[in-house]
C-alpha cells in the first residue's frame, strides 16, 4: 500500500504512468485537470496576463488532490503540489508575474504545505516518481498529443519556455526532499509504447517501495 506522486515536464508521460501504476497496484488515480481547464488556453494566448491566475487555479486543484490522496493509503497522482513552485517561478522569471503576485503565491503555497499534514491522514507521499526525458523527446511527445495551444509551430516562443522548463526539473528533483524519490529515464524506458519497458518500470518502482519500506 503506497501513496505515489508523479513528477515531470510537459509530455513526460505522467498521466500514462499514473494509469499503469494504479492498475498494477489496484489503487485510485488522480489526474490533473487539463482538457477541462478553461484558464489554460487563455494562458497560452496571453501568458503575461494569465500566468498568476493559471497557477492559482492549479495550486487549488493540486492541494485538493493531495489532501484526498493522503487521506488514503493507496493512491497515485499524475502531478502534485510539490512541483507547483517550479512552474510558477519559471513564469515569474520570464516576466509573466510581478513581484506582488510572486509574494502572494509564495505565501499561499507555504500556508498550504504547512496545513497539509493536518488536512490529511499522512504527512507525505510514500514515493515520488520523476520521469526524466530529453528535450527532443519532450517536443516529440507534445507534438504527438496534438493540443493546438501547446504547439511550437503556433508559437515559436514556446521552444525556449519548454527548454528551460525541462532543464529546471533536473535541479528540482535533486533538491526535492519531501519524501523518498526515484527517477525514471523516459527515453530509455518508453513505457507508453513498449510492454517490456512498462514491466521494467513497474519493477523499478516496486523495488524502490520494498527498499523504503
Amino acid at each position: 500500500m503506497a501513496v505515489i506522486v508523479l513528477a515531470g515536464t510537459i509530455g513526460a508521460g505522467k498521466s500514462s504512468l499514473t494509469e499503469i501504476i494504479s492498475e498494477h497496484l489496484g489503487s485510485e488515480a488522480f489526474y490533473e485537470s487539463v482538457d477541462d481547464n478553461e484558464v489554460l488556453p487563455l494562458f497560452y494566448a496571453d501568458p503575461k496576463k494569465y500566468a498568476f491566475l493559471l497557477q492559482i487555479y492549479f495550486l487549488n486543484k493540486r492541494f485538493d488532490s493531495i489532501k484526498q490522496a493522503l487521506s488514503h493509503k493507496n493512491n497515485v497522482l499524475d502531478r502534485s503540489i510539490y512541483e507547483d513552485s517550479l512552474l510558477f517561478h519559471l513564469n515569474a522569471d520570464l516576466g509573466r508575474a510581478n513581484e506582488t503576485e510572486v509574494k502572494v503565491y509564495d505565501s499561499l503555497l507555504e500556508n498550504m504545505l504547512q496545513e497539509l499534514p493536518y488536512a490529511a491522514n499522512k504527512k507525505r507521499p510514500d514515493l515520488l516518481v520523476h520521469i526524466k526525458i530529453s528535450f527532443p523527446k519532450m517536443l516529440e511527445r507534445i507534438q504527438r498529443r496534438g493540443r493546438p495551444y501547446e504547439q511550437v509551430e503556433q508559437d515559436p516562443a514556446l521552444y525556449d519556455y519548454y527548454k528551460e522548463l525541462n532543464t529546471r526539473y533536473e535541479k528540482w528533483f535533486e533538491e526535492y526532499n519531501e519524501s523518498p524519490k526515484i527517477q525514471i529515464d523516459g527515453d530509455k524506458y518508453d513505457f507508453i509504447e513498449s510492454e517490456t519497458a512498462k514491466k521494467q518500470v513497474i519493477q523499478l518502482i516496486e523495488n524502490k517501495l520494498l527498499e523504503i519500506n
